[in-house]
Order: C-alpha cells, then sequence, then structure tokens
C-alpha cells in the first residue's frame, strides 16, 4: 500500500516539474532565439486616430472643431454666397437681373456689354422683380463714383459690379458686399465662390456670334515640338524650329526663314503654350484658347482632345462679348440653383450649357444633344402637332393617317381658323386635343405642358402624309434626335451682287432647311425658341409668317452645327409644298421686303449658322427590284 502511495506522489511531482519546465522554459527560448522570418502582411492607410501618428484634435491647444462664430456684420473682404448674397429673393421668378444706369461717359465695350445684358432672357426692365442688382464701371466713369443710387445700394447686397477698368474702384472693399466680375483680379483680393474672372476684352473683340477658333490643324506636326511663350507688350516667342519674337498682330521685324513666314502660320497650330504665371493677363488667355495651344507636355492622343475640347470652349463661351457676359450670368444662376442645376457635362460637352437650359431639366438625358453620352436613346412615341391657318380647312384625313401611326401617343390641334369647329372629328385611337386663341405663328412653338413626348411632329393643316411616311421619319429621326428631319426643303445661298443670303425651294442637289409643315424635332427646340430667343426675331416671324421655317432651322442650326435630314416624300405631295421666296438680282421671283427675314437673322445671330447638306435618308430595298411584299415602307414608292 505504502509503494502505491510512494509512486503517486512521485508521478504528480514530475507531472508539476514538467508543466513548470513548459511554462517557464519556453518563453525565455523565444525571446533568446529570434523567430524565422514571416511574410510580411499588406499594410493598410494609416490609423489617424492614432495619436502616436497624428496629434488629436481634441487636445487643448489646438481646435476643437469649427466652433460657430459670433454673428457680425458682413463686409467685403469677407464675403462669401451664402453671407452677402440674398438668394430668396430669387424664388419664383429665378434670376432677374436690373441694370443701374450708368453714370458719366461710357465706352464702345461699355455699350456692347450693356445690350448683351439687355439681350439676355434674365434682364428685366423691373426693379422690383429683379433680384440681381448690376452696375458697369466704365474706365471714363469718375474716379471713386462705385454707389450709383444710394436708395438702392444697400451697402453692395446682392449687386453685380462688372469693372472694365481697375481704376474707379481698386480695392473689393469699396464695393462693400457687391460680387465682382473683373479681368485679371488680384489673388489676394478675390473671392472664390463669390466673384468672377473675366478674360480682358479687347476693343476689337466681336459684339456676337464671333470667328471660330484659328485651328488648322488637330494633330501636332510630326517631331516638330513648338512652345509658344509670352512675353511682355503682347509678344510670342516661337522656340522649336526657329527663336524669333513677333507680336500677335502679325507683323514681324526679322526674317523667319521659308519654313515660318509669319505667326499666323506656326502659332496657332503650336503644340504648347507657356504663359507666365505672375499676373496672368487675361488677353493671353483668351489668345491661348483661340490658338488651340495645350499648356503641357502630354501624349498625341490627349494633345488632339484637349484642342478639339479648347475649340468648343472658345466658340461656346468666349468668341463673342454677348457669350462672355450670358457666361457671367449662366455662373451666378448656377450659384442659386446650386451645384446640380449644370452638371458637368453640360458644361464642358456640346453645345454648352449656354444652351442647355436648367430651366427644361437638370437631367442631361432629356436633352436631344446627350442620348449618345448617356448610352440612352428617345422614347418610341411622338406628339403630333398640327396647325390651322386661318384659310385652312380642317385636317381631318391627315389626322387619321397620323393617328394611324403605331408611334403616335396625342395629337394636338392649334386652331387658329376663323371658321367654326367641325361637328365630327375623326375617331382615333389616340387622345387628340383641340386648343383654340393661338393667333401669333409662333404659339406653335410654345413649350405647351400637355406634350408629354420627346419627339414632335410639326405639321401644317394643308400636309399631306402616309402612315408609312410618317413611321419611317420617325424612326430615322430617333437615330438622330438633336436634329431636324422632314421632306420638303429648302436651300440658302449668297447673292454676292445685293451682298446679301436668299433662299428657294427650287429642286437642287442641296439644301440647308426642312419646313416645319411636315418634321420631326425634340421638344426641347420649343423651350429654346420661347425663352432664348430675342423677343425681336419671335415679333418677325409673327409679322412675316413664312419667315417661322427660317427661324426655327437657324435655330437648331446654331445649336447642332449640323445640317437637318431629309426623308422621301411622295410625288402626290410635292405640289402642296409652299414656295420660298428669293432676293431680288436671283433671277426668280422677288420677295416681299418684309420677307427678307434671312439676313435680318443672320444679323441677330452674328453668323450664318446655316450647313448645307446633299444627303437623304431612304428605307433599305427602297426602288430596288425585288418584291414588294419584301419591302417594310412599300407605300412610299406609290407614284
Amino acid at each position: 500500500m505504502q509503494f502505491w502511495t510512494r509512486k503517486s506522489l512521485w508521478l504528480a511531482l514530475s507531472a508539476s516539474w514538467l508543466l513548470l519546465t513548459l511554462l517557464g522554459v519556453f518563453p525565455l527560448l523565444r525571446l533568446a532565439v529570434s523567430p524565422r522570418p514571416q511574410p510580411a502582411a499588406p499594410q493598410g492607410w494609416p490609423c489617424w486616430l492614432d495619436a502616436a501618428l497624428l496629434r488629436s484634435f481634441s487636445q487643448p491647444e489646438e481646435p476643437l472643431e469649427d466652433a460657430p462664430q459670433p454673428p457680425q456684420a458682413p463686409h467685403g473682404a469677407s464675403c462669401s454666397w451664402g453671407i452677402c448674397f440674398d438668394a430668396s429673393r430669387c424664388r419664383g421668378t429665378g434670376l432677374k437681373v436690373f441694370v443701374h444706369t450708368a453714370a458719366g461717359p461710357t465706352s464702345e465695350m461699355h455699350r456692347r456689354i450693356l445690350a448683351s445684358l439687355e439681350g439676355s432672357h434674365y434682364h428685366t426692365r423691373s426693379l422690383g422683380e429683379a433680384c440681381l442688382l448690376l452696375l458697369l464701371l466704365s474706365p471714363d466713369a469718375p474716379a471713386g463714383r462705385c454707389d450709383p443710387d444710394p436708395h438702392h445700394w444697400d451697402g453692395g447686397r446682392n449687386h453685380l459690379v462688372i469693372r472694365l477698368h481697375p481704376d474707379p474702384c481698386p480695392q473689393a472693399s469699396q464695393l462693400g458686399q457687391a460680387m465682382v466680375a473683373e479681368a485679371n483680379p488680384r489673388a489676394d483680393t478675390f473671392r472664390p465662390g463669390f466673384d468672377v474672372a473675366l478674360p480682358l476684352l479687347p476693343k476689337a473683340h466681336p459684339f456676337r456670334g464671333g470667328a471660330p477658333g484659328q485651328l488648322r490643324q488637330h494633330s501636332p506636326h510630326p517631331r516638330a515640338a513648338l512652345l509658344a511663350l509670352a512675353e511682355e507688350g503682347g509678344r510670342w516667342r516661337m522656340a522649336g524650329t526657329h527663336s524669333s519674337t513677333c507680336p500677335w498682330d502679325g507683323r514681324c521685324e526679322q526674317h523667319l526663314g521659308p519654313e515660318q513666314n509669319s505667326p499666323e502660320d506656326k502659332l496657332p497650330n503650336a503644340t504648347f503654350c507657356l504663359i507666365p504665371g505672375h499676373r496672368t493677363e487675361a488677353s493671353r488667355f483668351l489668345q491661348a484658347l483661340q490658338v488651340l495651344a495645350a499648356l503641357q507636355e502630354m501624349a498625341p492622343a490627349r494633345v488632339l482632345a484637349l484642342r478639339q475640347q479648347t475649340q468648343f470652349l472658345w466658340d461656346a463661351y468666349f468668341s463673342s462679348v454677348e457669350k462672355v457676359i450670358h457666361t457671367m450670368l449662366e455662373i451666378i444662376q448656377d450659384r442659386i440653383l446650386g451645384a446640380s442645376a449644370h452638371p458637368s457635362l453640360l458644361w464642358n460637352s456640346p453645345p454648352g450649357a449656354l444652351l442647355a437650359l436648367s430651366t427644361f431639366s437638370r437631367n442631361p438625358q432629356a436633352f436631344p444633344f446627350y442620348h449618345l453620352q448617356q448610352g440612352s436613346r428617345p422614347e418610341d412615341r411622338f406628339s403630333a402637332l398640327i396647325w390651322v391657318g386661318a384659310s385652312s380647312q380642317p385636317p381631318l384625313k391627315l389626322i387619321e393617317a397620323v393617328a394611324s401611326s403605331q408611334h403616335c401617343a396625342q395629337i394636338l390641334v392649334l386652331w387658329n381658323s376663323e371658321k367654326p369647329l367641325p361637328f365630327r372629328w375623326p375617331e382615333t385611337t389616340v387622345p387628340m386635343t383641340v386648343m383654340e386663341g393661338h393667333r401669333k405663328v409662333s404659339d406653335r412653338f410654345f413649350p405647351y405642358s400637355t406634350i408629354s413626348t420627346d419627339a414632335i411632329l410639326s405639321l401644317d393643316a394643308h400636309s399631306s402624309l402616309s402612315t408609312s411616311e410618317v413611321d419611317f421619319a420617325f424612326v430615322v429621326w430617333q437615330s438622330f434626335p438633336e436634329r431636324m428631319v422632314g421632306f420638303l426643303t429648302w436651300n440658302h445661298f449668297w447673292v454676292e451682287a445685293e451682298g446679301g443670303w436668299g433662299y428657294t425651294a427650287e429642286m437642287a442637289n442641296e439644301f440647308s432647311m426642312v419646313l416645319t409643315a411636315a418634321a420631326f424635332y425634340h421638344r426641347y427646340y420649343h423651350t429654346l425658341f420661347t425663352h432664348s430667343l430675342p423677343t425681336a426675331m419671335r415679333t418677325l416671324v409673327d409679322e412675316a409668317p413664312a419667315c417661322v421655317d427660317v427661324l426655327m432651322n437657324f435655330l437648331v442650326a446654331a445649336v447642332t452645327k449640323l445640317p437637318p435630314i431629309k426623308v422621301p416624300y411622295g410625288k402626290q405631295h410635292q405640289e402642296t409644298a409652299p414656295l420660298a421666296p428669293t432676293v431680288p438680282g436671283s433671277g426668280s421671283r422677288p420677295q416681299a421686303p418684309h420677307q427678307d427675314c434671312i439676313n435680318q437673322m443672320a444679323a441677330e445671330f452674328g453668323h450664318m449658322p446655316l450647313v448645307s447638306s446633299r444627303l437623304r435618308l431612304d428605307p433599305v430595298l427602297f426602288k430596288d427590284p425585288v418584291s414588294v411584299q419584301r419591302k417594310k415602307y412599300r407605300s412610299l414608292e406609290k407614284p
């Protein structure tokens, strides 16, 4: 018995000793023996809550957070958008701008800017309606005259001051709470998000329209590294193949050799343009945009993309005084509506923010220009808008043909006739609405809220179309939603003897306009027609109804810079097409003086936007010698 007791005690002591050895010796061995290297684990971002990496913002000597400051009266140097501008005054009517009467003499540039402001759809002559009061300071104004009307100045609040020259009010603090729009602003006084930087407008800058950029080749010449370096006095130093100094106006005093005869031959195609960073003159910025020079070294593909982009930016925002001023107002409108008013896509893609009205939509897919970028397609329905003139008969057959289209969603009849409405209308499977009391021709292009589809089929009561013609034209429009697609065409031409433009309906190999008597287009053009075109243009077409087709084609071509699209039109309908007037001396019937609208519109737009085309789109198998049963639009070939 004692033997088993001693043996159990010995086993217990051995187990205890072994346990102590395992617990004490192995940790000592781990400290004495270097561990085998292990593969390094991926290191994440530093933990900013670790005090060893970054001192905590909760320490006493550091600010805990942006603590609210006690209310203080804002002053000019500390102004920001939310402090010195009361955006609540713009609710309901949006941005409306009232221009103060100028004090003292005015310059030619002053008058151009004033005309641009008055031509904007934001301008109002009612002081009570305006939420932005604008003061235009001219270099000829009396020095220090910054407060034109003490009764409405209110310390500059909700005011915008355009300074054409820094002399009248050299410091922003002298203008109180007013926003300042000027060229070449000083970095220490410019208030980002509040003030507006403008390019320096030279005296020769065109008022409207403006010349396109001076691009002659998109891609840089192989192995030609041309550099344009801006110098004092409006001069540029060219580097690459030669080094010489030439003024911007093209006069070079030294011979540059056979490969470089003038700066117009090299500077517009300079791959790189270097402008000094200290107080960069805004006029150099305008020149750099116009000549399409890239500002840093990069791959040719990137240079090509930037050259094309600067061409667009120049044409959309900087090529005329009017575009510069309207861009300034659009920037302020975006601040009022918020960042979603104009997404970056609308600012940086043709046709630009000036022609993509935020009052229409803030979604790029709602506009006809961005379907390709957004990867979308217009909806598969259209609204027919039929204009019934004073001497027109009720378009009963036309309504039946249009309503039979599988794509027709609704029919709207604008009744402008003094005749009574028909007792019975054709029975249709689509809703039809008759709207009376529209006496002006411009009313047919009003953005009616009842139009629910993207596509509009504009028709006159005398138009004669078959269902197949309507269906095919609509399918074509779906592939080109930014253009007009029509059946009857006109063409414009230049008359050298008269020094003006003319247009004709004679059938030829070219066309530049389609008649709105039978044409598809996007409903957004109704918004542009009503809210963007000058009132004088709409008044012109009301007085001369024959000019309405010209104006609508001018508008669409100015936006897209593309011609319309022609689709086949049956010969049985050709005799109903209205004739276009021509100009005296063209060998055709002279037009009435009040119908000389094409030259008035070209002057109003600042250029001729119409683009000629020789293209007509026909259905597949159109007039091919195959069975009629195989053709989808077989009725188009009927004699």
